[in-house]
């Protein structure tokens, strides 16, 4: 057996070019990497390399497509477009002038990632219209844009369902989204249904004070709300959660994580900002207003996200390094960070994991994609 094994150098003394055809799924930075590895590789064989990789999506996972011809000294012959198909007749023994590697930029990537994503899931399993609920905040404003994109604002339709706590200028900036994409909507407050709910289950909780409970059983009649439009319509209803408070489990279990489908929810808070200010590139499609004013879920009177958790420039710097970098408590405190918010995030993340169990199918942008690149065990305490 020994004497019929050949190493790669032996067999790659016989070859004259070098064909890769892969199925290379899209991340942050991918593309780039796949680009240098196939250059250091073309120069280090002496060969040319065609790479051809796969264009589409399948549920959550995302093919970038970026195929290309390097030829024997790294230099790039021709490069095909990335997240749309394409093709190409080259003359490999003809002399070409070598063209200059495109400057990557991960937000617009990220952004033709989510596209194609969404489309394909809805053309490969036979859907034809989605909805969503529309708070007036950042990540329902950032998904029903895309959606709009991507499906056509005639197949997309919202709810706003604002109660007691909601405040006018998040209503009004729903509205000006929806009318700005040209998409159906309709106003449907929420006060006397969770009027009726809290009068309903007085007797039961009797004196005891508003608390997380009442703020969880507004997010639950939307989300039932939701649902409802679903079943009666045939909308697939889309999940408008991020990354950040996936991990630290900053979300109503069965109300606002329910959906078919989660686009950002493998984007940290701050990345759904940076595709906001993109969405907004040519004329404001998401008011401004949206976008500087803080994160708040209105389930309580004057309610701010940074009352539970620091701030989303802290908090995603926290969560990068222990979800993408796999760095430690101790580490990541040696960086810098304050120990108080360190223990805080990594204990959030821990107590989480039973809300990421139950969540729906999420498109893979990141390294690092929760449940599916890190899993933990759902009961990860292992002694008293």
């Amino acid at each position: 057996m020994g004497e019929d094994i050949h190493t790669e150098q032996e067999y790659g003394e016989y070859a004259d070019l070098i064909i890769n055809l892969c199925n290379s799924p899209y991340s942050r930075g991918i593309i780039e990497k796949r680009y240098d590895f196939y250059r250091q590789l073309a120069f280090m064989t002496g060969k040319s390399i065609v790479f051809v990789n796969n264009v589409g999506a399948q549920t959550d996972i995302v093919y970038d497509g970026s195929s290309g011809i390097i030829n024997s000294r790294g230099e790039a012959v021709t490069l095909l477009k990335s997240f749309s198909e394409d093709f190409r007749i080259i003359e490999l023994d003809a002399d070409h002038e070598p063209v200059r590697l495109p400057e990557q930029n991960k937000t617009v990537n990220v952004y033709h990632a989510i596209k194609l994503g969404l489309q394909d899931y809805f053309a490969k399993n036979g859907f034809k219209t989605a909805c969503l609920g529309l708070s007036g905040g950042i990540d329902s404003a950032v998904v029903v844009s895309l959606a709009a994109e991507a499906l056509g604002p005639e197949n997309v339709r919202v709810l706003l369902m604002p109660s007691q706590f909601s405040s006018d200028h998040s209503v009004e900036d729903a509205r000006a989204l929806a009318e700005n994409l040209g998409i159906e909507y309709q106003v449907v407050p929420i006060n006397e249904t969770f009027a009726a709910l809290t009068t309903t289950l007085g007797p039961v909780f009797g004196e005891l004070p508003f608390d997380v409970t009442e703020e969880n059983m507004q997010s639950r009649i939307r989300g039932m709300m939701m649902m409802a439009i679903s079943n009666k319509f045939g909308n697939i209803l889309l999940a408008t959660s991020n990354k950040s408070e996936i991990a630290v489990g900053y979300g109503t279990l069965y109300g606002d994580t329910v959906g078919a489908l989660s686009i950002i929810g493998d984007l940290y808070k701050s990345e759904v900002y940076d595709l906001a200010r993109y969405i907004n590139r040519d004329r404001q499609i998401i008011p401004v207003s949206t976008i500087v004013k803080a994160p708040s879920a209105e389930l309580r009177l004057e309610q701010k996200d940074s009352d539970s958790l620091p701030p989303y420039d802290i908090l995603d710097a926290i969560l990068y390094r222990m979800i993408e970098e796999g760095q430690s408590r101790e580490e990541i405190i040696n960086a810098g960070f304050n120990e108080k918010d360190v223990y805080k995030v990594y204990n959030l993340v821990l107590k989480s994991e039973f809300k990421r169990y139950q969540s729906c199918p999420t498109l893979r942008l990141s390294t690092c994609t929760l449940r599916i690149n890190r899993r933990l065990p759902l009961t990860n305490k292992y002694g008293y």
